[in-house]
């Protein structure tokens, strides 16, 4: 068992963490989290460890990486050189460029906006943003056709 001084409630960890308390039972519950060690009382107890594991959680999911993709990651220890995981190495570069596809897409978003604004009219032109360019998820509409 771990010693007092290490450990936090659910409360304590949600807050820590930024995550909440349900979502933090549904980690625990499709295994993305290891089970968490209980009280006597059957108080769920976390470590330091367990709130850096969340933390890397949440910076995965703001890649845009699935729960499922982010297991190989949180199974790797804090000490892995990544160089040694070629396959998550992979997949970390495609989600960086994945990434870097978006910020050009929202800088074309971007850019259109200061032309319309310098121009103070949103017409005549036609709008030069591609469709299926823009970000997936942030502009799945053709809002700018």
């Amino acid at each position: 068992m771990m010693s007092k001084q290490s450990t936090f409630s659910i409360h304590e960890t949600s807050e820590r963490s930024g995550l909440s308390k349900d979502t933090i039972r549904y980690y625990e519950k499709i295994g993305l989290l290891p089970r968490a060690e209980r009280k006597a009382s059957s108080h769920r107890v976390y470590s330091e460890q367990d709130i850096q594991t969340m933390s890397l959680i949440t910076c995965l999911k703001k890649t845009g990486m699935s729960l499922e993709d982010m297991k190989p990651f949180l199974q790797m220890s804090l000490e892995s050189d990544l160089n040694d995981f070629p396959e998550e190495r992979e997949m970390l570069v495609n989600y960086q460029k994945k990434v870097e596809d978006q910020i050009a897409s929202l800088q074309q978003v971007v850019d259109f906006i200061q032309d319309k604004l310098e121009q103070r009219s949103m017409f005549p032109e036609r709008c030069s943003l591609e469709a299926e360019n823009l970000v997936t998820g942030i502009a799945q509409k053709k809002t700018f056709s």
